[in-house]
């Protein structure tokens, strides 16, 4: 493997099925102003290079909390980015000015700082409403009135725009998501001001949400968000595909037992690979034997039990597969992370999410860094807003 010394799983992130997924937001939102969400490190992709490849096509980007936002800016990151979380003391809103990060107030206490503090400039605003998530948000009832002071206070630029976040957003029917637009509907109305309603779901089942923001999410990184879909059926390219090599073949007799507990024993005879990759690395140890892992292209059963640094699939009793052949745990040329997710009872975003440290990323696409270039086999066979980015 160039650039990589040899049985190190690593990350693939194709830049161009970003750009891609990207302009399937923007054919469901024509004439839409696209919120790029990148936190949790741009959901296990790598915030920075996700970034600096989507900084100029996008109107701003969103992270969940400040030291994400200052990473980004760190980075050479110029572009509007918002904190979905906010800000809660004093050092922080300051901060916050200097780098002239837009924030998201979702509580009356956060109003009350912003009105108390001297500001080195006048910062963006979302007043984020909860219409029905139950999480982060102020009360429907009350958001007129902390709108208005918002609206009125010296440390903020106008205009101040409403957000809120949908809970339900599913296909079809969803009488959840009419109530949360109603209640969205009567915080916000009359006020003129832009509205930042739709994530991942809502862009791509939920027009009536399109508002004048959206904010793609996962969808950005080519998974879908609904339950019992992948993203090649939302015209979605995967980003990120897991990617290693087999590090071991040996033939075992019919009857050996395989892994630790010996939960696995060989049904006839076969030829046994050892893959590079593990629990330590992000790949889920619940994964049960049968899980489909493409090695040489090809579909293989994994076998026992996963371990930290290594697992192990069944190649069958003719294989030709030997040390050094690729191998796609999910991903691009492989088994989709919607599809192991739900065999163990979770979502793709998990997955994505837990890709740990010591797992190497490379860049795929034409912007990508190719200082260490990746072998084809895992492969697939600014402009800044207008006032209303507050």
């Amino acid at each position: 493997m160039t650039g990589l010394a040899r049985g190190i799983p690593r990350i693939h992130v194709d830049l161009a099925a970003l750009k891609h997924n990207l302009a399937v937001v923007r054919r469901h939102t024509p004439g839409g102003r696209v919120m790029a969400v990148v936190k949790a490190d741009a959901y296990g992709h790598g915030a920075l290079v996700v970034a600096q490849s989507l900084a100029a096509e996008v109107e701003a980007l969103a992270v969940a909390r400040l030291d994400e936002a200052l990473r980004l800016r760190a980075g050479g990151i110029r572009t509007p980015i918002a904190v979905l979380e906010g800000i809660f003391d004093t050092d922080g809103l300051q901060l916050a000015a200097q780098l002239g990060l837009d924030l998201i107030v979702h509580d009356a206490l956060q109003v009350d700082l912003l009105e108390r503090t001297s500001l080195p400039g006048r910062v963006r605003i979302w007043l984020k409403v909860d219409t029905g998530m139950g999480r982060l948000g102020v009360d429907v009832h009350a958001a007129g009135a902390l709108w208005q002071r918002l609206t009125d206070c010296p440390a903020v630029a106008p205009p101040v725009g409403w957000m809120t976040h949908l809970a339900h957003a599913r296909r079809g029917e969803c009488p959840e998501t009419d109530h949360q637009l109603a209640l969205f509907a009567i915080a916000s109305a009359g006020s003129g001001a832009p509205r930042n309603i739709a994530n991942s779901a809502g862009i791509l089942a939920w027009p009536r949400t399109h508002a004048d923001w959206v904010r793609p999410g996962v969808m950005l990184y080519g998974v879908s968000p609904f339950a019992g879909e992948e993203g090649a059926d939302c015209g979605l390219r995967p980003v990120m595909s897991l990617c290693s090599e087999l590090i071991a073949v040996k033939a075992l007799d019919a009857g050996d037992a395989v892994g630790y507990g010996g939960t696995w024993r060989t049904p006839r005879a076969t030829r046994l690979g050892v893959v590079a990759a593990g629990y330590g690395d992000g790949y889920p140890r619940t994964l049960p034997s049968g899980t489909p892992v493409w090695v040489n292209g090809r579909p293989v059963p994994l076998v026992g039990r996963v371990s930290m640094d290594l697992l192990t699939v069944d190649l069958g009793p003719d294989a030709a597969d030997g040390v050094g052949s690729p191998v796609v745990l999910w991903g691009a040329g492989g088994p989709s992370v919607e599809a192991l997710a739900a065999s163990i009872g979770t979502i793709g975003y998990e997955l994505l999410c837990r890709i740990t440290p010591r797992v190497p990323r490379i860049t795929l696409g034409a912007e990508a860094d190719r200082s260490a270039p990746p072998e084809p086999d895992c492969r697939a066979p600014a402009e800044a807003p207008s006032g209303a980015r507050a």
